[in-house]
């Protein structure tokens, strides 16, 4: 398990100083079912707007 996820997106409510993730679990797909061939092939579904 990964000790620190960093992000970006300071537009999320789980992004938090330093572009780490505050969120306690990450959830990530893939646009074509499980074949993923690259970064641009998925998203994070963990993704909410701040508000």
């Amino acid at each position: 398990m990964a000790k620190d996820v960093l992000c970006e997106v300071n537009s999320c409510k789980y992004w938090a100083a330093g572009n780490k993730c505050s969120a306690s679990s990450i959830y990530v797909v893939s646009h074509h079912g499980s074949n993923a061939r690259n970064s641009e092939e998925t998203d994070c579904k963990t993704f909410e707007p701040r508000v």
